[in-house]
């Protein structure tokens, strides 16, 4: 069984960085993952994905200034996240699966097997 657990989150001003990790214990390390956010009153939304093959998907909204990537060593996966944006208050999840997924499909909240409680991103103006 595959457990997740989301760490980093917390309080910045508009413009500030963080940086979100996924630890993923008894993973395999292949297939795909990435990181999914929900703000308040809204549908769970892709964010950025990555599968074992190393290939990444970004929403455009975060393009330019998020970065997705993973240490295979530590079965943890990362989301660094710059330039914030008050928009980008939400509760932040990843997730993994170990099916391979091509880059379109990898931020597709159905694709995933096993996720995380979330790490709270709040930004303020």
């Amino acid at each position: 069984q595959v457990h997740v657990v989301e760490s980093g989150g917390g309080s910045v001003q508009a413009g500030g960085s963080l940086r979100l990790s996924c630890e993923a214990s008894g993973y395999p390390g292949t297939g795909s993952m990435g990181w999914f956010r929900q703000a308040p009153g809204k549908e769970r939304e892709g964010v950025a994905g990555m599968n074992s093959g190393g290939f990444t998907a970004f929403a455009d909204s975060v393009k330019g200034r998020f970065t997705i990537s993973k240490d295979n060593s530590k079965n943890t996966l990362y989301l660094e996240m710059n330039s914030l944006k008050p928009e980008d208050t939400a509760m932040y999840y990843c997730g993994f699966t170990t099916t391979f997924f091509l880059k379109s499909r990898l931020l597709d909240a159905r694709i995933f097997d096993y996720w995380g409680q979330g790490t709270q991103v709040t930004v303020s103006s």
